[in-house]
């Protein structure tokens, strides 16, 4: 063999092997990362475990996550099932119940000769609550405690008064709407033979409008996505680094919470991720490329510093999870761009306050919904 053949074969054997170490390497980086498994091998053969059984993994109560667990929760139907984390922790509070204020509602007395049932009111309720994108309410006074509320069975009521909302994010009450909510409101007094006495329209479409305005100007929603620099992720890989930052699983598929520590509350900080990975039959192969954090400003209280705590987590996902944090419009956010929205944010808390809609409060939460 010459020469030129030997060198030939060896230049053959080298970009031979060089082809299959970049199709190693490629293979592998196209496989999302997955999550660290719940025990080792080693751990579950001593207890005499398989990793396979879908019962094991439908009953495992470890904090963290696996792709596997979540393959037997959407097997089993338990995925999307809301965990009632706060429920088992003492010294959590309960959200009241909303009642209607005139800071953001239309009120119409009603008031009757005799105090009658909640039974009998429930039943002169109408079939329907909703007027447009607005919602139409009953509330009592109750004969004994001299309180309204809203209306319950086996309580006594001495008068009534009916509500709607004027603004909320579908938009300011309108004519036809505060029409029909005459009407509703009419066709309940009649059953007690009462007759309630209407504001005039006018005025209230135009404070509806100038509360929608007011909303308009002031609502916020906030988005950071957190894009993955080099692999995409598992399902199950993100809902470890998540839960390590305190996030649980919401109500739907492809949605972690930082839950308010008022059950009924919404969540502080919510974490979506496509959907379609994480109801996947193997989440092993579904690939995530990135992932979204959701801050509902007018419904979380400043208290809580909600912003700082997006940045930080935002921040502790992309350095662990090697990824870029954007804005909506795909463009990278610096330290310096977040202290300017921290800023604005400042100036909006004060708005919302001066005008008794702070955020977090049941007032605001309706309005900006």
């Amino acid at each position: 063999m010459s020469n030129l053949q030997i060198g030939l074969a060896v230049l053959g054997a080298i970009i031979l092997a060089a082809l299959l170490i970049h199709g190693s390497w490629t293979s592998r980086k196209s496989v999302p990362r997955q999550a660290e498994p719940l025990l080792s091998q080693q751990e579950l053969d001593a207890l005499g475990i398989d990793a396979s059984d879908p019962k094991f993994l439908a009953d495992s109560k470890s904090p963290t996550f696996s792709d596997e667990l979540l393959a037997a929760q959407n097997a089993y139907g338990t995925l999307g099932s809301e965990p009632n984390v706060n429920g088992a922790i003492a010294g959590f509070k309960v959200s009241k119940q909303w009642m209607m204020d005139p800071l953001i509602d239309v009120i119409t007395q009603i008031d009757i000769d005799a105090p009658v049932s909640g039974d009998a009111a429930l039943q002169a309720f109408p079939a329907s609550r909703r007027i447009g994108t607005k919602i139409f309410n009953v509330e009592g006074l109750n004969a004994e405690t001299g309180e309204w509320e809203p209306m319950q069975a086996g309580h006594r009521y001495s008068a009534f008064q009916s509500g709607i909302q004027l603004a909320n994010r579908g938009g300011a009450l309108n004519e036809i709407e505060f029409s029909e909510f005459v009407i509703k409101t009419q066709s309940f007094a009649d059953h007690f033979n009462a007759t309630p006495e209407f504001p005039d329209m006018l005025e209230v479409i135009g404070r509806a409008r100038e509360l929608d305005q007011f909303a308009t100007d002031h609502d916020a929603q906030l988005s950071f996505t957190i894009k993955a620099l080099e692999s995409a992720w598992s399902p199950g890989y993100v809902h470890q680094h998540a839960a390590q930052l305190g996030f649980v699983a919401g109500s739907i598929a492809g949605r972690l919470v930082i839950a308010s520590e008022v059950i009924g509350n919404p969540p502080v900080l919510s974490l979506i991720y496509d959907s379609r990975a994480a109801l996947a039959d193997d989440p092993k192969l579904a690939a995530i490329n990135e992932i979204s954090l959701l801050l509902d400003v007018t419904h979380v209280p400043s208290q809580l510093s909600p912003f700082p705590l997006m940045c930080q987590v935002a921040q502790k996902l992309a350095g662990d999870m090697d990824g870029l944090i954007t804005d909506d419009n795909g463009q990278q956010l610096t330290q310096n761009s977040m202290q300017i929205i921290e800023r604005d944010l400042g100036h909006l808390y004060t708005a919302l306050e001066q005008r008794d809609l702070a955020a977090g409060s049941a007032q605001a939460r309706r309005l900006f919904s």
